[in-house]
């Protein structure tokens, strides 16, 4: 399936109210237009809360909620919930398909300005998931500012999903980060980032946006306002330019001085 079409919901989140999270974004997936891919934001169930270690919904209630959407919606639905493990916490970052399947990442950089890394276990490794012909790395909110964890290395993948909750006060770089994962990558690059307040005093103002391999942007969330992104992204895009413009076969190799982990 060389096109994917592609639903965005930058929406407010209910602070640490699981329930009426799922009922919220029931509704505006829902409103969608029909879509292959539905992204929602990081910690969309809770808000992005520390206390949601430990009073999030159960792995159970949220993987049934995704399957329930992608099965009505006949769509792949993806975003990040807080899980409390049987020994630890992760933020962890859902892709579950019509077909059944459920892929997850656990957000690797812990955003320690929150103190995020005294609450969260981090993860340990990259995935890349490759549904209808497409190879899909999942990456939550601080990961953008780590570009040699993200590289596209070998070609090894065609599209980046960030799931976030990025402040207003940083908006910039958000908008930015987004842009330049999309040029250096040569890939198509979805940012999804919530928007409202939140109990800790923080706004976010959305700024979610679609970017093609090129470094064009497709569509941008206007500011602060909650609204759902639609647009049609096409593999034969990324093919095409990474052979006419072959920049990848110059790319450096980088090896980490230390595993991950």
């Amino acid at each position: 399936m060389s096109t994917l079409s592609v639903s965005v919901l930058q929406q407010p989140i209910i602070w640490m109210d699981g329930e009426a999270n799922l009922r919220h974004f029931a509704e505006k997936i829902a409103q969608a237009p029909t879509s292959d891919l539905i992204v929602l934001p990081e910690m969309f169930t809770t808000g992005f809360a520390m206390q949601a270690a430990t009073n999030s919904l159960s792995e159970r209630r949220v993987i049934d909620w995704l399957l329930e959407q992608a099965t009505l919606h006949q769509a792949a639905v993806c975003g990040s919930a807080a899980i409390a493990l049987e020994n630890a916490a992760v933020n962890r970052f859902y892709f579950v398909t019509p077909e059944g399947d459920i892929h997850y990442y656990d957000k690797r950089h812990l955003f320690r300005m929150a103190n995020e890394h005294h609450y969260y276990q981090s993860g340990d490794s990259r995935q890349i998931i490759t549904w209808r012909e497409w190879r899909i790395l999942p990456q939550i909110c601080y990961d953008l500012r780590f570009p040699v964890f993200s590289r596209n290395s070998g070609n090894d993948y065609d599209l980046i999903l960030y799931v976030a909750s990025w402040p207003a006060a940083r908006a910039h770089h958000w908008q930015a980060l987004l842009l330049a994962r999309a040029i250096e990558n040569q890939s198509w690059v979805i940012g999804c980032n919530r928007v409202g307040s939140d109990d800790n005093g923080l706004s976010y103002r959305g700024d979610s946006q679609i970017i093609s391999p090129q470094g064009e942007v497709i569509v941008n969330g206007a500011a602060e306002q909650a609204v759902i992104l639609s647009a049609k992204i096409d593999l034969q895009c990324v093919t095409a330019y990474r052979h006419a413009f072959p920049a990848w076969q110059d790319a450096d190799s980088f090896t980490l001085t230390s595993p991950i982990g």
